[in-house]
């Protein structure tokens, strides 16, 4: 923006009464100084200053120019605020996609608090346990557990230290029997999700050095993780769950938490965008605010 540049050093000298002051002011050499001038004149086909070895006065086409060169540059710098103004208001829509059992029992709540304490954010909810695919949906942001296939993805963690747990309605492990270990499993009914024709029954654990792998009996599967969890309350098997799903339920004994010796696998939750330039203001501040909300939940004790 060589044009504004050359009217900030003309206003500047007009203010300074000096041409070299000026150029300090700016941190530019004189010579860039007299050159910058001397490029408006030639735009202008009008002398701008009367020039001696001593002195510099304006000319009276540099007095009329002046006013519109200082309203001019107020204008500018008054754009400049409001768009700066706009990229730091946490206001706007945000498109959101997100797990069916997160999205409905543990994000609708969240956003609903977050919602009163930024009223000028609308929100668009799209729960699928299918990946979003930034690309072709109107999507801006993903909420997603699992490491991000994609590499070209942004991916910002929200619970790092999330993991799945194996768990059981009280009635459930009261009329089959709790589990000592996840090999025992082979004897209970268990509740799996699916993507595709993909059921995953294969069930990982650890306990120390130690790793398991166990084939769950799949007696009911579904691709809606929200119905696994229902299945689960309703006392029709056990589940392997992520914990951030069920922390509620493990907190108020709705669910037991079985084999809590036994680490189950890994599921940190990211949030997703395929642009660092859709972390606007609005995003960053429902990341940082999801990031609390997902660290209390950890820390909640489980009966």
């Amino acid at each position: 923006m060589k044009a504004l540049r050359d009217l900030e050093i003309f206003v500047r000298t007009v203010d300074s009464g000096s041409l070299s002051a000026a150029a300090r002011a700016l941190d530019l050499t004189p010579a860039a100084a007299s050159a910058a001038l001397k490029r408006l004149e030639a735009e202008l086909g009008a002398p701008l200053f009367v020039r001696s070895t001593r002195s510099l006065r304006l000319t009276h086409e540099g007095e009329r120019y002046l006013g519109y060169c200082r309203a001019g540059l107020d204008a500018l710098r008054d754009g400049q605020a409001a768009l700066s103004d706009a990229r730091d208001d946490v206001r706007g829509t945000l498109q959101i996609a997100a797990p069916s059992d997160l999205g409905r029992n543990v994000l609708l709540p969240w956003l609903d608090t977050f919602a009163r304490a930024h009223p000028a954010i609308r929100y668009r909810l799209h729960l699928s346990d299918r990946m979003a695919d930034f690309y072709r949906q109107p999507v801006d942001i993903a909420i997603r557990y699992g490491e991000p296939g994609d590499s070209s993805l942004i991916a910002l963690p929200l619970l790092p230290g999330n993991r799945r747990v194996l768990c059981a309605t009280p009635a459930y492990l009261a009329a089959r029997g709790t589990p000592a270990s996840p090999r025992e499993l082979d004897v209970h009914d268990c509740l799996c999700f699916m993507t595709g024709d993909d059921i995953h029954d294969r069930w990982r654990f650890r306990l120390g050095a130690e790793r398991l792998t166990v084939r769950a009996p799949a007696t009911r599967v579904s691709n809606d993780g929200d119905v696994v969890r229902r299945w689960a309350l309703a006392g029709a098997g056990i589940a392997y769950k992520s914990r951030l799903d069920v922390t509620a339920e493990l907190a108020t004994g709705r669910l037991v938490q079985i084999c809590p010796q036994w680490e189950g696998e890994a599921t940190p939750l990211y949030l997703m965008c395929a642009d660092r330039r859709q972390l606007t203001p609005a995003v960053n501040r429902l990341r940082d605010f999801l990031r609390e909300q997902c660290a209390a939940q950890a820390e909640a004790p489980a009966r």
